[in-house]
């Protein structure tokens, strides 16, 4: 089997790969180790309800904005079923406060709802606004333009955490505004601001749902690469990348085959990548570089079914954080976890004045789950991994619905079904060793040694996906089209797709 392209892992990097590689009249094919395609996009179904597994909402899809014309220019925009969400898309919940706090789409409304509960704090929220959208005018593919990308260089220095303390001094504005830190780990001392800026910018632009989950992205680009004639191979896991004479010959699959082709793109994580590539090319100091990286924490995470018509819909998320724990999430002991949550409303296909569903994310290291290590347990690879582990996410589930139900008494009374997934469950199913939600943790202390070219030392081996750049439904959009541009040579790939 010979191909123009081969994409290792079907990540939304790899098919979006697939995709813009196929419209450029490359043949591709797509190599996945599991049955379903998608990677964090993928969902599951439990009592005739679907869940998702990592994308609960996505930013920048109105029209003419960046995701938009991505996703318009890959073939599947016109065909994705969503529902915006309501204004205020993001409501916070601090310990101790009854109040609650929103961010909204639109930044008139963004900044009207926040000075209405902080009327003494307008000049802070407009100056915050402001920066988020001057850091994002520093990117230039952010903005899907070829400009000059080393006005970037001044801010990726700047910290998340300092940089929003010194527009207010209040704070509880301060816990507002980072609130939906969750969304991209926010740690103290690491995360920098325009990671923060860059993935909050995408929502307060619009924010949207997919409607029965995020899969319809990974399906609808599975069938965008078919009908450009390239290939899918499910159930196929890469053992290892042969070079030959300078260049990445073929891969080989656990099965025993191979697959060539000119050229090469991982969708998997880099130290993955690297793990199963034999070079000389790829020196020890870059791979020690790439393997010694901090990977983000991983997670626990509740999906519940309610009983129908017991819970009213709301078309909005919650993000709850204990007292001082804002930028601590991850700091937890066994006694103090956990310190904060995500909780997101699916709503009943018959009836949408009524809650279907309801998901919860907390954050949760491997080290908890780490003497499971050995066992695996995926859709073709079934395995029990033993009471004790059953024994664990009863105790962990009970920990996080009882601080659940301090603000949300009504879901947790009407439980019908519930599931627990643990970091074991996002390694089996994403492919991380240990489970990290969103790759490689960004630092702005060093934040070149954080940020991964698509290019390697081997000329025909490329990286993608959302451990290079930023991560989420975007970064992971704009790496793919970053790693096409770069593998193409075409600097005008990037103005075919704002101008879609």
């Amino acid at each position: 089997m010979h191909y123009d392209v081969v994409i290792i892992g079907s990540g939304l990097g790899g098919l979006l790969c697939g995709s813009i590689l196929g419209k450029e009249g490359l043949r591709v094919c797509v190599v996945e180790k599991n049955k379903q395609l998608g990677g964090n996009l993928q969902t599951f179904s439990r009592n005739k309800q679907i869940f998702d597994t990592g994308v609960h909402y996505i930013g920048g899809l109105s029209k003419g904005q960046n995701l938009y014309q991505i996703f318009r220019y890959a073939g599947i925009m016109d065909r994705l079923q969503l529902e915006k969400m309501d204004e205020a898309f993001d409501h916070i919940l601090l310990e101790h406060d009854p109040d609650i706090y929103v961010q909204s789409q639109g930044y008139d409304a963004f900044i009207s709802n926040l000075t209405a509960a902080f009327p003494e704090e307008k000049n802070a929220v407009i100056r915050y606004c402001r920066l988020v959208k001057e850091v994002c005018s520093r990117f230039p593919l952010y903005h899907l333009t070829t400009d000059d990308a080393s006005a970037k260089d001044e801010v990726l220095g700047l910290s998340a955490q300092e940089t929003i303390a010194s527009l207010t001094s209040n704070k509880k504005l301060q816990a507002v505004l980072a609130g939906n830190n969750l969304l991209y780990s926010g740690v103290s001392g690491k995360t920098p601001f325009h990671v923060h800026a860059l993935i909050v910018n995408s929502y307060i632009e619009s924010s949207w749902k997919c409607v029965d989950g995020g899969s319809q992205i990974a399906k609808l680009l599975a069938a965008e690469i078919k009908k450009l004639g390239g290939t899918i191979l499910r159930n196929c896991e890469v053992k290892k990348i042969t070079e030959i004479n300078g260049a990445v010959s073929h891969i080989e699959t656990e099965d025993g085959n191979t697959v060539s082709a000119h050229n090469f793109i991982s969708n998997i994580n880099p130290a993955a990548t690297l793990k199963i590539t034999d070079s000389a090319l790829l020196k020890n100091v870059y791979r020690k570089r790439i393997t010694g990286l901090a990977n983000t924490v991983s997670s626990f995470s509740l999906h519940l079914v309610l009983k129908p018509g017991s819970v009213r819909y709301r078309n909005h998320n919650y993000y709850f954080h204990k007292a001082d724990s804002l930028w601590h999430l991850n700091d937890y002991t066994e006694a103090s976890w956990p310190l904060g949550y995500g909780l997101y409303f699916t709503p009943d296909r018959t009836d949408h004045h009524y809650t279907a569903t309801v998901s919860i994310l907390t954050p949760m290291w491997f080290r908890d789950v780490e003497q499971w290590r050995d066992t695996y347990n995926r859709v073709g690879k079934a395995a029990i991994r033993g009471e004790d582990y059953e024994t664990f996410k009863r105790q962990k589930t009970e920990k996080l619905l009882a601080l659940v139900n301090e603000r949300f008494p009504e879901v947790v009374a009407n439980i019908q079904y519930s599931y627990a997934a643990t970091p074991l469950t996002n390694r089996d199913y994403i492919g991380l060793e240990d489970g990290s939600m969103y790759g490689i943790q960004k630092d702005y202390n060093n934040p070149l040694q954080t940020v991964i070219s698509p290019r390697t030392k081997i000329p025909n081996l490329f990286l993608t996906g959302q451990s290079l750049n930023l991560h989420g439904i975007l970064g992971t959009s704009l790496s793919a089209v970053l790693t096409c541009s770069l593998m193409l040579n075409d600097n005008t790939l990037v103005d075919k797709i704002r101008n879609a």
